[in-house]
């Protein structure tokens, strides 16, 4: 098989199915790779060149907006956060989230194989739910606590499988449901 600058030459005799998918699969992973290294190069660009935009679309001929969303999407995911088994587009579906929203959605993607679109139906099952439960939604204040506290509570909201802010809502309502309840029994008890 030949590659050239605008298309793939498959030899004359036919591929096997599994080198065909095989080729297939090689395809896709330098597709979503090139998303990222144009995102960071552009990230790069921003913090070393002026009119750094002006340049790439000159450069590399892609539209100004599918470029700042290569570099927005790089600059929400640190090398170190980024799956392998999952593709920029999977990233990119998470990416307006919190860090450890976006960590629980992508660790499901990888352990349950989804595809960007099953991820994307989720997504929107679940902002759907948030909308339909008929309450209005609060930020609440931050809540200062020490490193090994937070680590730990991070533990248990992975151990339940769940996001962080969930497992946060969830042991609230928990420890207020176990209070509000010794309260109506015992109107003394203590309430911590």
């Amino acid at each position: 098989m030949n590659a050239t600058s605008v298309g793939l030459c498959f030899p004359e005799r036919m591929l096997e199915f599994d080198d065909w998918q095989v080729t297939g699969a090689r395809i896709a992973r330098m597709a979503s790779s090139s998303a990222w290294y144009l995102g960071d190069w552009l990230i790069y660009g921003e913090a070393h060149y002026a009119d750094r935009y002006r340049h790439a679309v000159e450069t590399v001929g892609l539209n100004y907006q599918t470029l700042r969303n290569y570099a927005w999407v790089a600059r929400r995911f640190p090398l170190s956060r980024r799956r392998d088994k999952l593709s920029f587009n999977h990233h990119m579906e998470v990416a307006k989230l919190s860090v450890d929203d976006q960590d629980w959605w992508l660790d499901r993607a990888v352990k349950q194989g989804w595809s960007v679109q099953e991820l994307r139906r989720r997504l929107k099952q679940k902002h759907e739910g948030a909308e339909q439960n008929g309450r209005s939604q609060r930020v609440v204040p931050k809540i200062n606590a020490d490193e090994d506290r937070l680590e730990r509570w991070h533990a248990a909201a992975r151990q339940a499988s769940t996001t962080f802010d969930y497992w946060v809502v969830a042991s609230l309502d928990h420890a207020a449901d176990r209070i509000l309840d010794e309260s109506q029994t015992d109107p003394h008890a203590s309430t911590l």
